[in-house]
């Protein structure tokens, strides 16, 4: 891709951020600000997807088409228990209860990626982990959540957090649960010539 290339980050999240600058030294972002509101009888899979792929064309929507290429990356993360997606506590009680549940549990996490430019989807992917909880002890939540850790994560929790001392094992993507599984986005950026 030439010098004019650029890619757009469409997120708000500092540790999507943190992630891509392992493959890419230099990137705008831009937060995309959308309805995040799951459809009647949408998969969580077909739902990660479909917010990734707005969160970028968002963005696009906004920007004139510029000189030379460019492309947005949008990303989304959902931990799915029995099949319902637990998304970003409303409040410490939401916050709280997810936790309960999720204790002792193995859940999934899907993260998605979608890589978009004005003349429109040049690729996506979709990630999924599971990962096995630990009981933990009620005290221990309520001192989680006192402590504002689970707030703006989905699952109200952190793998690379406090949280990390509950799980007992991974299957998946580490970096996917973070929040952008670098193996499909840089497999993404790669087919678009963003990196080699």
């Amino acid at each position: 891709m030439d010098a004019s290339a650029r890619l757009i980050l469409a997120s708000a999240s500092p540790r999507r951020r943190e992630l891509l600058r392992v493959l890419l030294d230099s990137f705008e972002v831009i937060p995309a600000d959308i309805d995040e509101s799951q459809l009647p009888a949408e998969t969580p899979e077909r739902y990660v997807l479909r917010m990734a792929e707005q969160k970028a064309a968002a963005i696009v929507d906004r920007l004139a088409e510029p000189v030379g290429e460019w492309a947005v990356l949008g990303a989304d993360t959902a931990v799915v228990l029995d099949d319902q997606c637990l998304g970003k506590p409303c409040g410490a009680a939401e916050a709280a209860d997810m936790l309960g549940r999720l204790s002792g549990q193995t859940h999934r996490v899907l993260s998605s990626v979608a890589l978009m430019n004005y003349r429109g989807l040049l690729g996506t992917a979709v990630s999924a982990t599971r990962v096995w909880f630990d009981v933990m002890p009620s005290g221990w939540i309520a001192r989680y959540v006192a402590g504002g850790e689970p707030m703006d994560k989905a699952g109200a929790y952190a793998i690379q957090g406090a949280a990390a001392a509950w799980i007992r094992r991974i299957e998946g993507s580490y970096s996917g649960v973070v929040g952008l599984p670098l193996f499909e986005t840089a497999g993404i950026l790669r087919q678009s010539g963003f990196i080699d």
